[in-house]
């Protein structure tokens, strides 16, 4: 009953954010507002998931949970950073439990988001001189997603779910340059975020806790 209320916690407060953020006046109750989703989801893990397979998992959901409030707090720089944490954490996780699968069938999605996300986010920017810096961060994320597809996970929720996330901060970069005008970056990122996030949440803790990852 406690894990159950611990998800729905999660879900409504990263649901309810993405209101929040165009209400209420950008400040403490709003930065707290925004770690609150999956900072739950962190908990949530570690409540639900057994053994130090959960514990791993967990921290990597907390990393992210960081990111969103240090972002907000601190600067962009400091909030990647921790997700760059996690998103190493992520991929070690994700080969740890990799699919009993010959290289040849798993490769040509693995290599084409590893190659393909850090290399949009390079493109990106208009202002060049970020771009290297950009694209480093996004060979995390990009070595993340594709872990993800080549883990036994099911695939319509974490793979999935990373890729959203990888979308949501391909568009971050991309109001950096293409979409600077654009009012599409504004009405996806936090959706496809805490979507992906959520997502990925679910099919990983279900999967820890039914003793199997299939």
């Amino acid at each position: 009953m406690t894990r159950g209320l611990v998800l729905a916690a999660a879900l409504l407060a990263g649901i309810s954010y993405f209101v929040a953020w165009r209400l209420l006046p950008h400040g403490s109750l709003i930065i707290a507002w925004k770690g609150a989703g999956v900072g739950l989801l962190a908990l949530w893990a570690l409540l639900s998931a057994p053994g130090s397979e959960g514990r791993w998992f967990a921290v990597v959901l907390a990393l992210g949970a960081l990111g969103d409030v240090l972002i907000e707090a601190v600067g962009l720089t400091a909030g990647a950073l921790a997700f760059l944490a996690g998103h190493v954490l992520a991929t070690a996780f994700y080969l740890r439990h990799r699919r009993a699968a010959p290289f040849w069938d798993l490769a040509p999605i693995a290599l084409g988001r590893l190659l393909i996300i850090p290399l949009l986010a390079f493109l990106f920017p208009d202002d060049r001189s970020a771009a290297p810096g950009i694209a480093l961060y996004a060979t995390g994320l990009g070595a993340m997603a594709a872990s993800a597809w080549v883990s036994r996970f099911p695939r319509k929720l974490v793979s999935r779910g990373a890729l959203f996330f990888a979308v949501s901060d391909l568009l971050i970069f991309a109001r950096l340059g293409p979409l600077r005008d654009s009012v599409v970056p504004g009405l996806l990122i936090w959706p496809l975020y805490f979507a992906g996030q959520a997502m990925i949440a679910i099919g990983v803790v279900g999967s820890l806790r039914r003793g199997k990852v299939a």
